[in-house]
């Protein structure tokens, strides 16, 4: 008993003390970021471009970035889960959970899962070679649809499989067919869907090694996606952080800063949506 007691405090202490590093990297993080970016965000700088020298010194701002990293999360949420949607219903409806190609399946999207998104970047900017493409907004907005489609599928297939089985008998007894069932199953998963889409919009709006290749920098607002190149926000980080000048590199947490309180704010917007509609998921 006194063995039992000891491993259950240790491994408490350990579990604590776990908790508290983790806090205090993320903690200490969050302080470098405020304290040296805080001094260095204004109006002029997010709301006009840069202009000549911007990244010497020069005056001006990073919203050419903002819209541009906007821009590239709309584009490839609206991608991502036109696909990931359908996906999930031919895996949870049309085909048995237990079956061979299902299980194929979800292992194909747990490897995608998994693949760094340099590699994303690369295979997108040889396949722009092979055919003949230049970096711009469309080519950035795909690869990262290609990078997110994997975290859309297998968090809201993991919610769909809490459907009960008996859920679906009940409208095909009502004459309904599967594809109207579709409705009752996006209604039960959508709090799945929710997160799935704070996940993604999370890492594609931080996201640096996949649209580096792709979507190219410009100080410019892009007018035709298949053509101009876009701006995101941890590019310009990238940039500014390379600069000499001491003032762009104060530039550069402060965009790191507005980079942090956007992501902080869709994870708050995603657990109130998500526990307002948390009683639609089926126990």
């Amino acid at each position: 008993m006194k063995l039992k007691f000891f491993e259950e405090k240790l491994f408490n202490c350990l579990m604590v003390i776990s908790t508290l590093i983790v806090f205090f990297l993320v903690g200490s993080i969050i302080w470098t970021i405020f304290i040296k970016g805080f001094n260095a965000i204004s109006f002029e700088m997010l709301t006009k471009l840069p202009s000549s020298g911007f990244y010497l010194g020069g005056s001006g701002g990073i919203l050419n970035a903002i819209i541009g990293s906007l821009l590239i999360v709309f584009g490839s949420t609206i991608f991502g889960l036109t696909v990931s949607i359908p996906v999930v219903y031919y895996l949870n409806v049309y085909l048995r959970s237990n079956s061979k190609f299902s299980y194929f399946v979800r292992l194909s999207f747990d490897v995608f899962y998994g693949i760094p998104s340099i590699v994303y970047g690369a295979f997108a900017f040889s396949i722009m070679i092979f055919c003949g493409l230049k970096t711009s907004l469309l080519a950035g907005i795909l690869t990262v649809t290609f990078l997110i489609i994997p975290i859309f599928v297998r968090s809201m297939d993991e919610v769909a499989k809490s459907v009960p089985k008996d859920l679906l008998d009940v409208t095909y007894s009502l004459g309904a067919t599967k594809l109207e069932t579709a409705i009752v199953v996006i209604r039960k998963i959508f709090p799945g869907i929710i997160t799935a889409t704070i996940l993604s919009v999370g890492r594609a709006i931080g996201d640096t090694a996949a649209v580096i290749f792709t979507a190219g920098f410009t100080d410019n607002i892009p007018v035709v996606p298949w053509r101009d190149q876009v701006a995101t926000l941890p590019l310009s980080v990238f940039f500014q952080l390379s600069s000499p000048v001491p003032e762009v590199r104060n530039r550069a947490y402060a965009a790191a800063l507005l980079l942090t309180v956007i992501v902080l704010l869709l994870s708050l917007c995603g657990r109130f949506v998500t526990s307002k509609f948390l009683k639609n998921i089926a126990n």
